[in-house]
């Protein structure tokens, strides 16, 4: 029998990314279910045995899920299907703490960046055979380096004399608006929508009519502008700053 998977992005050109990278992954004969807003995917899953896969029904037994939907957020759907039987991933552009911890609270078994190399995907991806949970390098880090600052914070407390309920209290940096010289041009406004969508260098170009490596030129300018080193530390930033 076949594995029933079902993507939930709203982004045709990423949907089928995904699927090359699950047909890739596994040697099961796959059947790939593509939904591209929280409606359709509702829809889906009610066919599939409903919230809680019922018995007798054939589930889907692997779920991603994008955060950023038309008609509302990821989140909503993961909740929904806290008690769902099957691995629910994750797929997002967001590596920033207030996109993946809320995606692990409500329930999701993986998180992984869309902007990762196909063959990193397809490496975490079959962690799941193993059961590991597939996750980016770079969310794996995120998570270690917070757990150990955890650890840093709640040793420094003890020092200090504070209780266990007060607990280590984080407060978030204020973002600064972008300084006028360094704000993006309305040609990299441009890039960066198309780039926090999930298009590729090549697809960008091709809808902007512009060569490739001028859009390459560009998302160089974007990244020195914004100060970052990756297209999810690009759409996070500019989103708070409300650049696009």
């Amino acid at each position: 029998m076949a594995v029933k998977v079902l993507i939930v992005e709203d982004n045709p050109v990423a949907r089928g990314f995904l699927a090359r990278v699950v047909r890739e992954s596994f040697s099961d004969t796959m059947t790939i279910t593509e939904a591209g807003d929280l409606e359709a995917a509702r829809h889906h899953v009610q066919l599939a045995g409903g919230g809680d896969g019922l018995h007798g029904a054939d589930p889907f037994k692997l779920i991603f899920v994008d955060l950023e939907l038309p008609d509302g957020n990821g989140l909503d759907l993961l909740s929904a299907l806290r008690h769902y039987p099957a691995t629910k991933i994750v797929t997002t552009l967001y590596s920033d703490d207030d996109h993946l911890f809320p995606a692990l609270q409500c329930g999701a078994d993986g998180y992984l960046l869309k902007e990762d190399r196909f063959e990193v995907l397809v490496e975490e991806l079959q962690k799941i055979v193993r059961g590991q949970p597939p996750l980016s390098p770079a969310i794996a880090r995120r998570l270690l380096l917070h757990f150990r600052a955890g650890a840093a914070d709640g040793a420094s407390a003890a020092a200090a004399g504070l209780t266990a309920a007060s607990g280590p209290v984080s407060r978030p940096v204020p973002l600064e608006a972008l300084p006028e010289h360094e704000r993006l041009t309305p040609r990299e406004t441009e890039v960066l929508t198309y780039l926090s969508k999930g298009f590729t260098i090549k697809e960008i170009a091709s809808l902007m009519g512009i060569k490739w490596f001028t859009v390459n030129d560009h998302i160089k300018s974007i990244y020195r502008k914004l100060d970052v080193s990756s297209r999810a530390e690009a759409a996070v930033l500019a989103t708070k700053h409300g650049l696009v």
